[in-house]
């Protein structure tokens, strides 16, 4: 989903709110719900699973924020995550992920102009022996340069 798409109606959010309740402790469940089928969690989503879980919004947002896999912010057709975890930065990483988003001219979260691409910082990949790394969609990337950045660019259609 771009960021062009509409919003998401609020019948729509109750929906799949609703497909979560009965299980205990929904709220992760009803995140990632939306977060697949939006592609973000819709702001006017907050306020809604809040009052159906009687919780307070701060606690829905603290959630969100916490965990990486969660955006507030529409999200580009593809998601390249890069490293940002101390293995990574000892070896060019913070330079590597500096360059793609100038690059791209966009900050951490930023998503392309085209709505293709977002770049996203991840703290730890597992791929420590072969830093940089990074993750596109859903494959890792080690060894990463400024060659290996431009070609996953071109890639994805940045």
């Amino acid at each position: 989903m771009t960021q062009t798409s509409p919003a998401p109606g609020k019948d729509e959010i109750l929906a799949i709110i609703g497909r979560q309740l009965h299980l205990e402790g929904p709220l992760l469940p009803i995140l990632h719900d939306l977060q697949n089928t939006y592609a973000h969690i819709p702001e006017t989503a907050v306020p809604l699973i809040a009052d159906a879980l009687n919780i307070g919004r701060a606690e829905v947002h603290g959630v969100i924020s916490f965990y990486h896999d969660f955006s507030d912010l529409p999200a580009g057709h593809h998601r390249v995550k890069i490293c940002r975890a101390e293995a990574c930065q000892a070896v060019g990483g913070a330079e590597i992920g500096q360059y793609a988003l100038e690059k791209l001219g966009l900050e951490w979260h930023g998503t392309s102009a085209n709505g293709r691409v977002t770049i996203e910082p991840v703290y730890c990949l597992g791929l420590c022996a072969c830093a940089p790394a990074a993750m596109v969609d859903d494959t890792v990337v080690g060894r990463l340069d400024t060659d290996k950045i431009d070609s996953i660019l071109a890639e994805v259609g940045a």
